[in-house]
């Protein structure tokens, strides 16, 4: 047998293991024995790097390549779907159903609804194409090289298994509850932010730009909707047990009912049953089966009429308050955290919850020891809803009081009127403020520094090598290194990112430079007031509040940051070191007042400029974006499949609607 033969028995053989193992798991062989054969493929890869398919089996652990995705508009729109919440909203669909079916019987699909991303699979000749995600329904990012390391997605299907050449398979990559508990565990060894809920944590993974760490989290995929020309089936179950023989793993939890006592049979049993399964789910899906019938029904503007989530309530469960601890964040805000006993919630442990502010904590009126009440709200962050007022006893513990000091460098803390949150005043000398700044300094949508992570600026921070933003311009290869020949690579790497930063644009540096209340939005808005920072730090309380959308908490925070001797000095430090504290003479040349004063709802599919180009375009020429409609909005910019109820609205206030073309006129 030739190599070339050879590789691709391998293939087939590895690619049939991993579908037992993984979607039947019912694997044949030893993972020893797998991985010989694993193994051996690799090697006769490197022998013959002509031969590379990027569907082999030796993909699946990933690259350590950055991936920057690609933005691709979906063949077939991905709609979301109308939610209820109570038995008599299914009550109602399932009657809208009966009616817009003329009496005709139809069958119900009943599906778990499984809580994690969105995916579109797209395979051409029973291979892996293109992943996608679902973006805004109309566009998502291609994720294909990630998708890729994910084993319960067949790269090659089933063969002899009568698929068709062409066809879109839909459903949602999740991270099984092991896995994200295993992943949080990892993070908090490492003092990194924990991610909330599952459903973050395999979004995240899944955008990682280096597919070799979507390898490492071992997330799962179930499958759920079948899209193409050439179905095998004309009903939506029949179609999906058909993928299932394919190669693609579909819940086995997925029934076909016909009325609506079994709808209500089916609810009522995940319900509880859930809870044991291996991953995250918030409700369950009703679809019609028959294609033909839910072609019948068709579509609102958001959402299929054949179809709908019935979504869990949150569930609650009683533990024990044992102490109240207090995180620090960037901003200096102090939040309270209620330690408990561990009690299990939505399928995970949970020994935390948040408490919010010290007036939320004095209004559940906490004492340590309580019996308390904790849900997930949405299946999300858990926090504390009452305490259990049935184990009050007369002998209760001592009741929470918010702390006076910083709990981390001993400041007194202070509160800002009309906030709630209470604030350790210590910039320049507390840790967690100190780090959080750089964090946030170096983030994607401010500086975009990727190679520094929370854990590498607490090596930093530890190491005495940084202690505000403008001490990463004076690192070194060999300070980052350490001297250490292994890591001159990575420092090399880490130097390039920074300098490259010096090109960002005036208004992420302002908002990297993490004034308290300026956010992406705001410092756009201040830089094209504005133009450069030094005419932003010599502005007045009264120049600012004549800026559109700059209200007096925001006025007032700018003036005391720049009143700030160490920040004056720090902005210096960064014009020191060749960072973009002015806009460009190409950005002033493109301002206009063209819109001024002008409040624009934007609406639709455009074909010209995605939906934030326009808005970047609104900013542009001096006019406000804003999400809903009301008497102050001067138009509408609208483009294909508006929204129903906006066009109503519009109508009924007056409001112009203007199109695509009209628009681009109108700012010329």
């Amino acid at each position: 047998m030739t190599e070339q033969l050879r590789i691709q028995e391998l293939r087939q053989q590895l690619h049939q293991h991993n579908y037992n193992y993984y979607v039947l798991n019912a694997p044949v062989i030893t993972d020893q024995e797998f991985d010989a054969l694993m193994r051996e493929l690799q090697d006769l890869e490197a022998l013959h790097p002509e031969l590379f398919d990027p569907n082999s089996p030796t993909q699946r652990v990933g690259s350590d390549l950055s991936n920057e995705f690609e933005t691709v508009r979906h063949q077939r729109p991905m709609l979301s779907l109308a939610n209820t919440y109570n038995q008599e909203e299914v009550r109602a669909f399932y009657e809208r159903v009966r009616e817009g079916l003329q009496g005709e019987a139809f069958e119900i699909c009943c599906e778990l609804k499984f809580d994690g991303l969105s995916i579109s699979l797209l395979y051409e000749d029973g291979r892996l194409q293109r992943a996608v995600t679902r973006g805004d329904g109309e566009k998502g990012d291609d994720v294909t090289a990630n998708v890729r390391t994910i084993r319960t997605i067949p790269l090659q299907l089933q063969p002899d298994g009568g698929w068709p050449r062409s066809f879109e398979i839909r459903g949602e990559i999740l991270m099984p509850w092991t896995s994200f508990e295993a992943l949080n565990r990892e993070r908090e060894a490492r003092e990194e932010p924990l991610f909330a809920n599952p459903r973050n944590a395999a979004s995240g993974t899944l955008k990682s730009k280096q597919a070799s760490v979507v390898a490492e989290r071992k997330l799962d995929a179930y499958l759920y909707y079948l899209l193409g020309d050439e179905l095998p089936a004309d009903g939506h179950y029949e179609n999906m047990q058909a993928a299932r023989a394919w190669g693609f793993k579909i819940s086995n939890a997925m029934q076909k009912v016909h009325t609506l006592d079994e709808v209500f049979d089916f609810i009522n049993y995940w319900d509880v049953e859930r809870k044991n399964l291996p991953v995250a789910t918030d409700g369950i899906v009703l679809k019609v089966n028959d294609l033909r019938q839910q072609r019948a029904l068709g579509m609102t503007a958001k959402s299929p009429r054949w179809a709908i989530a019935y979504k869990f309530q949150a569930e609650q469960q009683s533990t024990v308050l044992r102490e109240v601890t207090y995180q620090v964040g960037r901003t200096g805000a102090v939040t309270p955290v209620a330690n408990m006993d561990p009690v299990q919630l939505s399928g995970t442990i949970v020994r935390r919850a948040t408490l919010h502010n010290a007036d939320f904590m004095a209004q559940l009126d906490l004492h340590v020891g309580d019996h308390v009440l904790v849900e997930k709200g949405g299946e999300i962050i858990p926090k504390i809803v009452s305490v259990d007022e049935k184990f009050i006893t007369p002998d209760r513990g001592p009741r929470v009081e918010f702390i006076q000091r910083c709990p981390e460098c001993g400041a007194e803390l202070v509160r800002f009127e009309g906030e709630a949150a209470w604030y350790c005043p210590n910039e320049a000398g507390c840790p967690p403020q100190i780090k959080g700044r750089i964090e946030h300094f170096v983030s994607r949508r401010a500086m975009n520094i990727d190679t520094l992570g929370p854990e590498t600026i607490d090596d930093f921070y530890a190491r005495g090598l940084i202690h505000n933003i403008a001490d990463l311009y004076d690192l070194t290869v060999d300070q980052i290194s350490g001297f250490n020949d292994n890591r001159i690579r990575s420092a090399r790497k880490t130097i390039q990112a920074i300098a490259d930063s010096r090109q960002v644009p005036f208004e992420r540096v302002l908002f990297a430079l993490g004034i308290r209340f300026v956010g992406e939005t705001v410092a756009k808005t201040l830089a094209r007031r504005f133009h450069d920072i030094d005419t932003l730090s010599r502005a007045t309380l009264d120049d600012l509040l004549q800026v559109n959308t700059i209200g007096q908490a925001i006025a007032e925070s700018v003036i005391r940051w720049f009143a700030d001797m160490d920040n004056i000095f720090l902005v210096e430090r960064l014009r020191a070191h060749g960072l973009q504290l002015q806009l460009s003479e190409h950005t002033l040349a493109a301002q206009t007042d063209r819109l001024a004063g002008k409040t624009i709802v934007i609406s639709g599919v455009f074909a010209q400029h995605s939906r934030d180009e326009y808005k970047a375009l609104i900013e542009q020429h001096g006019g406000k974006n804003t999400g809903s409609i009301s008497a102050k909005t001067s138009f509408i910019l609208a483009g294909d499949n508006m929204g129903p109820a906006k066009l109503e609205k519009a109508q009924k206030l007056g409001i112009p609607i203007v199109g695509e073309d009209e628009f681009l006129q109108m700012i010329q």
